[in-house]
């Protein structure tokens, strides 16, 4: 029998910069203290900060709950891979 995983659109809530809740997450990168990095449906998701914890980790319905301070959500880029990424650039040049 297969396995379904349902992908569910990207939304980030950040409850007064303690904790926040993330749909549309496909994988988690790395993480530490200090970083979290997410690949979500609109591409990966930096998150800085302080006493970072994933709180919650659900890869099938594509959910994640953090904790700790957040400073800074940055969205690197769309694309996952960057070796596609450069292949892309230089075919274009």
């Amino acid at each position: 029998m297969e396995e379904k995983i349902v992908r569910t659109p990207h939304k980030l809530t950040l409850e007064g910069r303690q904790s926040g809740t993330m749909t549309g997450v496909r994988d988690v990168s790395s993480f530490d203290e200090k970083e979290i990095l997410l690949l979500t449906a609109d591409g990966k998701l930096l998150i800085k900060g302080e006493q970072l914890h994933v709180k919650r980790l659900n890869l099938e319905k594509g959910e994640v709950d953090i904790e700790g301070r957040v400073d800074c959500l940055t969205y690197l880029s769309r694309n996952t891979d960057k070796k596609e990424e450069s292949l892309l650039k230089r075919m274009f040049r």
